[in-house]
């Protein structure tokens, strides 16, 4: 059985390269095109990381293998709603 290491470690990642991309555009000069896309697909993939990881903790919880877990697609995961 695989841990939830490799999600945690990528959502890490993310958050670092959104960090980023967020002091670059409070530099007064905003993002360009590309860095604002790069900035929208990151949230998507966050979004997609918490979703595996919940739906991990609730196959754990249902007494089922967690590693049958598997990323939705965008439409899926940001269609939630809250």
């Amino acid at each position: 059985m695989t841990t939830d290491q490799p999600i945690f470690q990528r959502i890490n990642d993310l958050a670092h390269e959104e960090e980023s991309l967020y002091k670059q555009a409070g530099d007064g000069d905003g993002l360009d095109a590309a860095a604002q896309r790069r900035l929208d697909e990151i949230q998507v993939e966050l979004d997609q990381c918490y979703d595996v990881l919940h739906q991990r903790q609730a196959r754990r919880s249902a007494g089922l293998d967690p590693d049958d877990a598997a990323a939705r697609t965008p439409e899926v995961v940001e269609h939630y709603q809250q």
